[in-house]
């Protein structure tokens, strides 16, 4: 079983390990990687970070949601 996604989780590894699931559940939650995600700082981004910049709503919803597929 793959470790679950926290709060220090970067947003690249979402995106790598769950990709059209993991994308849709950021843009869910605010968080547009775009197409071909090539904002190379947002990539190593910790999911807490994009929160607390106010990029990402929910976080513990979003982590709930990441961890009951993965």
């Amino acid at each position: 079983m793959p470790d679950p996604f926290t709060s220090d989780s970067k947003v690249r590894h979402v995106v790598e390990r769950l990709v059209d699931r993991g994308r849709q559940a950021l843009l869910r939650h605010g968080y547009d990687v775009g197409v071909g995600f090539v904002d190379v700082l947002s990539q190593y981004q910790t999911l807490e970070t994009a929160a607390r910049a106010e990029r990402l709503r929910d976080l513990e919803g979003l982590l709930r949601e990441l961890n009951a597929g993965a």
